[in-house]
């Protein structure tokens, strides 16, 4: 389980493809500080296991169908990503639940700078619209966020200088491909909705 606030920005040092999976091999000071095998650590919101780590980085393997179903698939060396550790039952809840569970990819769409923030727009997949709501959390390449505005297919967020400096997200251009989790609780609730119905 994660909250959505990045810790540091990696980058990614090197890319071993292997059938059916690659090996990513992340630059980072902060997050393997206490780092050891078998650990968690969101790498762009997804949620890695720690194969190894030591003062300079971590290593962590990712399935074929992580690398489909999520932009991790087309990240190069020297890519920048955005981490962050597992939460302890002593860290504060600065965002919201995130599982590190990808549900989709959107593309950003357009960036409207601002003195002190910036307005983007992703598009929204279809299949996951029904989970985002106005002022709603949402989860983008693992950055905890509100939704600012939504359309019928797609959702604006506001990003302050804090996130624009530390995270991915400061660097994303129309046209890039960014992970998306819905809130875990909208999915919960129709779940439980729809058992009640069919009693």
């Amino acid at each position: 389980m994660f909250t959505g606030i990045v810790e540091e920005l990696g980058a990614l040092q090197r890319r071993d493809d292997l059938p059916g999976a690659a090996r990513l091999t992340v630059r980072a000071d902060v997050v393997v500080t206490d780092a050891r095998p078998g650990d968690s650590v969101a790498v762009n919101g997804v949620c890695l296991t720690v194969v190894q780590a030591d003062g300079d980085g971590f290593t962590a393997d990712v399935m074929q169908e992580t690398l489909d179903h999520s932009a991790l698939g087309g990240l190069a060396v020297g890519d920048p990503v955005n981490l962050e550790r597992a939460v302890t039952a002593h860290t504060r809840l600065g965002g919201h639940l995130v599982q590190g569970h990808v549900d989709g990819t959107a593309t950003v769409l357009s960036r409207s700078p601002d003195e002190h923030w910036d307005v983007v727009r992703c598009s929204l997949p279809a299949q996951l619209a029904r989970y985002v709501v106005h002022k709603g959390s949402i989860t983008v390449d693992g950055v905890s966020l509100t939704v600012s505005a939504l359309g019928p297919d797609w959702f604006e967020v506001s990003l302050i200088p804090t996130t624009l400096e530390r995270t991915t997200l400061g660097s994303r251009r129309l046209g890039d491909s960014v992970n998306l989790e819905v809130d875990v609780i909208a999915k919960y609730v129709e779940k439980l909705l729809a058992a009640g119905a069919d009693r």
